[in-house]
C-alpha cells in the first residue's frame, strides 16, 4: 500500500511539472507570407508542443491505470481496465484519422499539409487531456 502512495506522489509531482511546462512553453506564430525557414522553425515549435502533450496525456493514462488497477483490486471488478485501453487505442486511430483527411486536404503543399496536421493532433490532444483529467469517482 505504502508503495501505491508513493508511486501516486510521483505521477501528481510529474503532471504538476508538466502542467507548468506546457503553460511555461513559448506559443509557436507564423507570419502569412513566411519563408522556408520561418515555416521550419514553426513546424519544429509545434513539434515540442506535441511532445509536451503527448508526455502528459501519457502520464494521465499512466495515472488512471494505476487507480484503475487498485479499484480492480479492491472491488474485483476487471471490466474497467480493458476498455480504458481499448478507448485510448481508440483515440489514437480518431486523431490519426481526424488530422490525415484534413492533412490530403493540403496536399501537394506539404508545408501547409504539415501544418495543418500538427495543428489537429494538438488541439485534439488537449481535448483528450481535459477529458483524462476528470475525476474517477
Amino acid at each position: 500500500m505504502t508503495k501505491n502512495k508513493l508511486v501516486l506522489t510521483s505521477m501528481a509531482l510529474l503532471l504538476m511539472f508538466n502542467a507548468a511546462k506546457t503553460l511555461a512553453a513559448e506559443p509557436c506564430s507564423l507570419v502569412d507570407q513566411a519563408t522556408p525557414d520561418e515555416a521550419k522553425n514553426y513546424i519544429q515549435c509545434l513539434d515540442k508542443q506535441l511532445e509536451t502533450l503527448t508526455r502528459i496525456q501519457q502520464t494521465w493514462i499512466n495515472k488512471i491505470t494505476l487507480d484503475l488497477n487498485k479499484i480492480e483490486e479492491d472491488t474485483g471488478n476487471t471490466q474497467l481496465l480493458p476498455i480504458f485501453k481499448r478507448s485510448i487505442t481508440s483515440q489514437k486511430k480518431y486523431l490519426e484519422d481526424s488530422c490525415k483527411w484534413r492533412y490530403l486536404q493540403k496536399v501537394p503543399n506539404a508545408t501547409q499539409a504539415a501544418i495543418v496536421y500538427k495543428r489537429c493532433e494538438l488541439q485534439i490532444l488537449e481535448q483528450h487531456i481535459t477529458v483524462l483529467k476528470r475525476p474517477l469517482k
